[in-house]
């Protein structure tokens, strides 16, 4: 009964999160944040409403870290930003030639889950990244998070995935973005977030 609901809702445009079907309308925007002259050390969203079904945030961004590629960091909370050490990630990386696995293992104080540019590579370059939360109103369970994100620095680049963990019960309604290495977002480096409606 299951399947045949979410075929009928695919047949009608619908997409999906996870198992659970959606249509493109249930995107609500809650926010948005692009990074001003001076650039920007973290990139915080607070007081998320609980009525949605997941998150998502939609990212450009690059960094000033004298690097070609650095981390992008993220930390959640309830009420204020868990610095705990209570993140786990795991990553696939291509860059055109090789893939990378790893595993962050448990026990960590932030989730690096995404690749960005560093100032090393051209000014014009920024990394696309899509993050997901899922479930992050549910008290009942840890939560779930995946991005997908890359950039291509012409002949350079790299295209990667992450999953992770928030080993925490509390519904999430605080996300912070930061860059590694006390690295500070580029001008224009543009954060969107949006909950996604139940289907």
């Amino acid at each position: 009964m299951a399947v045949v609901s979410i075929k009928n809702k695919l047949r009608r445009g619908n997409l999906l999160v996870g198992n659970e079907a959606y249509d493109p309308g249930g995107f609500v925007p809650i926010s948005t944040v692009t990074v001003s002259s001076g650039g920007s050390s973290s990139i915080d969203f607070t007081s998320i409403p609980s009525t949605y079904k997941h998150l998502q945030i939609r990212v450009i961004s690059r960094d000033s870290r004298a690097v070609s590629a650095n981390s992008l960091s993220i930390r959640v909370g309830n009420g204020s930003i868990d610095t705990g050490n209570n993140y786990n990630t795991h990553m696939f990386r291509g860059d055109g030639s090789s893939a990378t696995t790893g595993n962050a293992g448990t026990n960590y104080n932030n989730m690096d889950f995404a690749l960005e540019p560093g100032s090393s590579i051209s000014s014009s370059i920024f990394g696309a990244s899509i993050f997901e939360i899922l479930d992050y109103a549910n008290t009942n369970k840890y939560k779930t998070m995946r991005s997908l994100n890359g950039y291509d620095a012409n002949g350079s680049g790299y295209i990667v995935f992450h999953s992770g963990l928030w080993m925490n019960t509390a519904a999430i309604d605080t996300i912070r973005f930061t860059c590694s290495g006390s690295a500070t977002f580029s001008q224009y480096s543009h954060f969107a977030l949006y909950g996604i409606k139940g289907a």
